[in-house]
Formats: structure tokens, C-alpha cells, sequence
């Protein structure tokens, strides 16, 4: 089974930075795009960012200018490259992926890690 696992969460004060990154292990035969998605408290699950697999990336507007998204293909990794963090951006990040599997349809598949708590203090 394909599995994404995150990590580099945890807590950072106002205008901190932080690195998450989103390892993918499994049966992967390539992985296509992959994003970060967040979700504060009380609210809904918001996209933040997303990078082709060619490194085409993307940003929510509230994040522009401050975080990064990159991916290493050949460790299957994907990263998170947060700075000039506020209170506003504590949350749960989650990974997402769509994978091709070596074995299967071939169709990507969309899998999702559990997620790593960012906590930004005032």
C-alpha cells in the first residue's frame, strides 16, 4: 500500500520558519503531482500549495511570498518550506499525491498522509 508520512511539524514563534516534508513509500511506480493542504482549527481543509511532476508549482494567495513547495524525485519527498510564519497558519498539514502504482490500474490514484501540527505562537 502506498503510504505518505509527514513530518517537521511543531511549534515556532511569529516569524519563524519551518521545513515539512511529505515521504511516499510503496508500491510507486511515479508519482504525479503533489500538494499541501492545511487545516486550522474549527475550519475546513484549504489547499496551500502544489508542484507538478515536472515542478510546475502553485500557491493559495495567503501564503505567496513566504513558503516554497519542492519535491526530490528520486526520494519519492516532498517538502514545505514555511517562513515568516504568523498565527494564522497554525494548523494540521497534510500531504497529498497522485500516484501511479507499479501494480493495478493504470491510473493515478490520490493518497493523503495523517498530517503534522504547526503551531505558530505570537
Amino acid at each position: 500500500q502506498v503510504q505518505l508520512v509527514e513530518s517537521g511539524g511543531g511549534l515556532v514563534q511569529s516569524g519563524g520558519s519551518l521545513r515539512l516534508s511529505c515521504a511516499a513509500s510503496g508500491p510507486i511506480l511515479t508519482i504525479n503531482d503533489m500538494g499541501w493542504y492545511r487545516q486550522a482549527p474549527g475550519k475546513e481543509r484549504e489547499w496551500v500549495a502544489h508542484i507538478t511532476s515536472g515542478g510546475t508549482t502553485n500557491y493559495t494567495d495567503s501564503v505567496k511570498g513566504r513558503v516554497t513547495i519542492s519535491r526530490d524525485n528520486a526520494k519519492n519527498t516532498a517538502y514545505l518550506q514555511m517562513n515568516s510564519l504568523k498565527p494564522d497558519d497554525t494548523a494540521v498539514y497534510y500531504c497529498s499525491a497522485n500516484v501511479l502504482r507499479t501494480w493495478g490500474p493504470r491510473v493515478g490514484l490520490r493518497y493523503w498522509g495523517k498530517g503534522t501540527l504547526v503551531t505558530v505562537s505570537s
